[in-house]
């Protein structure tokens, strides 16, 4: 065969064709690596190289049960693929949001007022965190961009409340009725206390965490929050932000880590 008779006609728009294409695979796989979407995933290329298989060697029913599958290949993708579906498109969506805030805020408020105002803002949640910590009671604080009422509000007690730490503190006090679950945080205001929160999927958490610190993973896998979990066994403080957690931070890494998400 002549290899002049091939067109390699190469352009600068294909090679920034693949490169966004390999962006995309790259956020995808970041997006379900270590989630039971990786065995969904495995399991559809599976069907798919039987379909390919059967089709090979001329077997028509199996070829027509297969192929009826694959057929509605891309409606199943988006059922069972949702939740992933949704965290990519709020990973796309936060960064550009985040990014437009950033630089009005730096266009109106100078950089020293602004940090300032974030520090005193993000005290009575140092402070609070600092208190459960030591008497080793147990809390799981959910920082949210926006309120979204399927995960927070259906399933916790709606409060709407200025923040302080004494409200945080009563809140996760043993005795208090909302002391379970999770209190909800949006723009410096508890929105809800006692959230069930989605615990997470991930089949590579270590044993020993429990159902706070799953539903902090959790909750940062499926949204775009951030979530603090002080253990009620050890009183560490943990950091949790898109599914990854760092355990046993100290209270000026926590407000390192709060500064640089919120």
């Amino acid at each position: 065969m002549d290899l002049q008779s091939f067109d390699f006609n190469f352009r600068l728009l294909d090679i920034v064709d693949i490169l966004l294409v390999a962006v995309i695979l790259y956020y995808v796989y970041s997006l379900i690596r270590g989630t039971i979407a990786v065995n969904i995933l495995i399991g559809l290329g599976l069907i798919y190289v039987i379909f390919l298989l059967v089709k090979q060697f001329n077997m028509h029913l199996l070829t027509e049960i297969f192929g009826g599958f694959i057929s509605v290949g891309s409606l199943a993708l988006v059922v069972v693929f949702q939740q992933e579906i949704r965290r990519f498109l709020i990973h796309i969506g936060k960064n550009i949001s985040v990014r437009r805030k950033n630089f009005l805020w730096s266009v109106f408020v100078s950089k020293k007022t602004a940090a300032h105002d974030h520090h005193a803002r993000l005290k009575p949640i140092i402070d609070a965190c600092r208190s459960l910590s030591r008497s080793y009671t147990g809390a799981l604080i959910v920082f949210a961009k926006y309120f979204d009422e399927e995960y927070y509000q259906t399933s916790g007690e709606y409060m709407d409340a200025n923040l302080s730490k004494r409200l945080l503190e009563s809140i996760f006090q043993k005795n208090s009725p909302l002391h379970d679950g999770a209190v909800v945080i949006v723009d410096f205001k508890i929105m809800t206390a006692s959230c069930v929160l989605p615990l997470s999927e991930s089949e590579d958490l270590p044993l020993h965490f429990g159902l706070r610190h799953r539903a902090a993973i959790g909750v940062t896998e499926v949204s775009d929050a951030v979530a603090v979990v002080v253990s009620e066994e050890t009183g560490e403080i943990s950091f949790a932000k898109d599914g990854n957690v760092n355990m046993n931070i100290s209270h000026e890494e926590l407000e390192e880590l709060l500064n640089a998400s919120l």
